[in-house]
């Protein structure tokens, strides 16, 4: 049996508890960024993880150049390039950042990677024009940096959209309900020889679709019922790598170390943990509507 489970999503608790708990349980990654790193490592032929115990950020060489999946919390950005430079790589070589959704600690480093090395920023145009009407549903005043601003994108993309560079592309879907505007994301990694579908649902966090957060925010209050319906439209994705938008959500550092003590095994090559997940999404969506949330 393997060491790990599939998927850790968070317990449901009330509104109250997780707001009042937010802030407390950052406390000490705001303050002690370093000791949240993880060595970067490739998870299978191009595809390579580059963030850390907090937030997933996923690279993807094309051999034209790469794309960086999230650019994870401003704070830490330092751990970002360090981890692209460990690889080998240049941030020079980021061709494209793609932002999963409109939240700050998914777009912080946005910025400084196009400013510094020119990568050009894409996020949904659903979330783009909702922080545009609402600035504050990107949740900057939870951020460590107080002086951070919304990463808007150079470019929007919408559901049935592809990126495309060099060997990858990468299949668009709408996939609302952490946000109106998240997306998931489909391609193939491979490692010359074999190939393999990944599959990233770019949002997962409960915190949204509670009805409190809804109407603070003047977000339709049926957000449960936009991931509900997001999981049974990506339930029949044939998917072989689930990537993770926090590491919870695939049991990646528990998965890395499994990894670095069976060499012959690669535990992210797993066609059940999507729908394992989808599943675990499936059974807290039911719990928010039995207790009301």
């Amino acid at each position: 049996m393997l060491a790990y489970n599939e998927c850790e999503l968070a317990k449901i608790r009330t509104y109250k508890e997780v707001i009042d708990g937010f802030l407390p349980a950052l406390k000490d990654y705001y303050e002690n960024p370093e000791s949240y790193n993880i060595e970067p490592f490739k998870i299978f032929g191009n595809l390579y993880y580059v963030g850390d115990k907090k937030v997933c950020m996923h690279l993807i060489d094309t051999n034209d150049g790469f794309i960086l999946f999230d650019s994870g919390y401003s704070h830490n950005f330092k751990s970002l390039v360090d981890s692209v430079d460990k690889l080998g790589f240049r941030c020079e070589d980021i061709k494209y950042v793609i932002h999963s959704h409109g939240h700050f600690d998914h777009f912080g480093g946005g910025d400084r990677l196009r400013d510094l090395y020119g990568a050009k920023i894409l996020m949904s145009e659903t979330d783009t024009e909702l922080l545009k009407e609402m600035p504050d549903r990107a949740l900057m005043h939870l951020a460590p940096n107080k002086e951070d601003q919304i990463c808007w994108p150079d470019e929007t993309i919408n559901d049935g959209d592809f990126i495309e560079l060099g060997n990858t592309k990468i299949r668009c879907v709408s996939a609302p309900g952490h946000t109106l505007g998240t997306m998931a994301f489909f391609f193939e990694a491979t490692d010359g020889v074999k190939n393999h579908k990944v599959g990233y649902l770019g949002g997962l966090g409960f915190l949204t679709i509670y009805k409190e957060f809804c109407r603070q925010y003047n977000l339709p209050e049926n957000m449960n019922e936009e991931l509900l319906f997001t999981v049974n439209k990506l339930r029949n994705e044939d998917v072989e790598i689930t990537l993770g938008n926090h590491p919870g959500h695939n049991s990646l550092i528990a998965k890395r170390e499994y990894m670095l003590h069976n060499k012959n095994t690669n535990p992210f090559i797993n066609k059940n943990t999507w729908s394992i997940l989808l599943s675990s999404v499936e059974e807290k969506c039911q719990d928010f509507a039995e207790k009301g949330y």
